[in-house]
């Protein structure tokens, strides 16, 4: 009986799911892919510029639907004039819209802000929480805000952040097949070791900004590009 051929190889996998998908998983192409990230973003960590925990909230909170850049450039104001949960928890609403206006969706985020800080002070006695239950019980805080404190601010691996960069890239790297950042998070969480889990949300973070670019990845840049077979590669 012949070889199957390269051609033929391929269409099996495409004609088995199941197949493609641990192809795509495998623990040495994880192992692989890792040690590439490390490479290339050794020193990865936050864009979002913060001295607390209570100020990465803020931050991440004001970063939905905005870029990190203008975050930054708003927080410093931001931070003086509201140091503490509570001086937040009180902000006049109108001021706080004008003051967060160019992050976009002011008006939801004074929403989140005030409440999150109400939350804190009632709560938590002014202090972040260190847990997943507790954070997400914070008026506007979901699973990637929570991570992002979580891992950022307290160094606890609660989870995957998946945001816009880590969604594309983790699918284009085949690790997921997952569109809902929640499914993807818990692909990830099996297939990533705990331990990576939060340097690697930002190393994937980063190489999605820097190379994995949405409209038209840089792949000859990319030290992955070898073991990535995404459709939308441009080499």
């Amino acid at each position: 009986m012949p070889a199957k051929t390269g051609k033929q190889n391929k269409q099996k996998l495409r004609a088995n799911p199941r197949r493609a998908a641990v192809r795509g998983t495998d623990p040495k192409r994880v192992r692989t892919i890792l040690e590439k990230l490390d490479e290339a973003y050794p020193a990865a960590t936050c864009a979002l510029k913060h001295d607390n925990p209570f100020q990465l909230l803020v931050a991440t909170i004001l970063s939905a639907q905005c870029t990190d850049v203008r975050v930054n450039i708003v927080t410093p104001e931001l931070f003086r004039k509201y140091p503490t949960p509570k001086d937040l928890a009180y902000a006049n609403p109108r001021e706080l819209e004008d003051e967060i206006r160019t992050t976009g969706f002011f008006r939801n985020k004074t929403k989140s802000l005030i409440g999150a800080s109400k939350k804190l002070v009632e709560d938590f006695g002014s202090k972040v929480p260190q847990t997943m239950e507790e954070m997400l019980s914070l008026p506007g805080v979901a699973r990637k805000t929570a991570n992002v404190v979580l891992g950022t601010g307290y160094q606890i691996a609660s989870g995957v952040v998946v945001d816009t960069h880590v969604q594309r890239v983790t699918q284009r790297l085949d690790l997921t097949k997952n569109t809902d950042p929640k499914k993807i998070e818990q692909d990830l969480m099996k297939v990533i070791p705990r331990d990576r889990w939060i340097l690697f949300s930002h190393q994937i973070i980063w190489h999605g900004r820097k190379v994995c670019q949405a409209r038209k990845p840089k792949c000859i840049e990319c030290n992955l590009e070898r073991i990535c077979y995404s459709k939308d590669k441009t080499v």
